[in-house]
């Protein structure tokens, strides 16, 4: 869309996590040591949490991206599922192929013996779970069951939870309390500075091929006032700015742009409560600029 425009040869604020994108904050370089060290020490449950936003399943891509060979990745992306097909969705991932005949006694022996299988030629068997706050209740605690598996040296199973702060408070709860309690590492997710945003606006442009410039320091400071330090906002943000650059024709992004952007943007803070002027031009301007972008 602006990419030419900009002579960019990546669009740099995709809402997608993309690893090729991936900016090493301190905070997310200190959460994959946390899963790392957790990890190759052999510990049954990791939690990492977070708000929404701030880069939780880019990091899940990350573990399962970086993963060394000894490590049997399997991933569960919708935990919304109950006790019996988190277990074939487990059995899957280990190379198990279903069948309807299998009820969850059987299927539970099955799976005991895939772990010890793999655990004899070396693996460590990971299941990773991201938006794990939508855990059923019933389905957390056969997690907790299936992490029971061991043989007199070590956990076959590790559980590395990624979840908003609503796991935290429903793992406070007294039910979990077991759960709870065995959970030995947990780490959480911190949104950024205002100079980490300007670090990783520029960094992104720069993996993307764009000079740094492309955001004056006006521009910067309204991404971080709007975006509360989120990474998904500043993507966002940063993406409209770059729209209504383009639509104008001008080649860089100042910061009414962001203000243009943040007041068609959710959860932003408020631009218009301090410009209250602006709310009826800037509704206008967007949409006279993608008329024109799709025209």
């Amino acid at each position: 869309m602006y990419a030419a425009h900009f002579n960019l040869a990546l669009t740099p604020f995709s809402l997608t996590p993309d690893t090729q994108f991936y900016v090493g904050l301190p905070q997310h370089q200190a959460a994959l040591a946390v899963l790392n060290t957790a990890l190759n020490a052999g510990e049954g449950f990791i939690k990492v949490t977070g708000e929404v936003g701030t880069g939780k399943t880019l990091l899940c891509r990350l573990l399962l991206k970086q993963a060394p060979p000894d490590w049997q990745l399997a991933y569960l992306p919708d935990p919304s599922v109950t006790p019996f097909e988190l277990r074939w969705a487990l059995a899957a991932e280990l190379g198990l192929k279903y069948s309807a005949n299998i009820d969850a006694s059987q299927l539970l022996q099955l799976l005991q013996r895939q772990l010890i299988l793999l655990a004899q030629n070396g693996k460590k068997i990971i299941l990773i779970i991201d938006e794990a706050q939508a855990l059923p209740d019933d389905t957390l605690e056969s997690l907790r069951l299936l992490t029971n598996l061991e043989t007199e040296r070590r956990k076959l199973l590790q559980v590395v939870l990624f979840g908003q702060p609503e796991l935290d408070q429903r793992l406070a709860s007294q039910q979990f309390r077991q759960l709870r309690q065995r959970i030995s590492f947990a780490y959480l997710l911190p949104v950024m500075s205002s100079a980490q945003i300007r670090y990783y606006v520029r960094q992104r442009l720069q993996i993307a091929g764009a000079t740094p410039a492309l955001f004056n320091r006006f521009a910067l400071a309204a991404i971080s006032r709007y975006s509360r330090g989120i990474p998904r906002l500043v993507n966002l943000l940063a993406h409209k700015g770059l729209m209504l650059a383009y639509g104008e024709g001008k080649s860089g992004v100042s910061a009414r742009h962001i203000r243009f952007a943040a007041m068609d943007t959710d959860d932003t803070r408020p631009a218009h409560r301090r410009y209250p002027w602006l709310l009826a031009g800037a509704t206008i301007f967007s949409a006279a600029c993608y008329a024109w972008l799709l025209r």
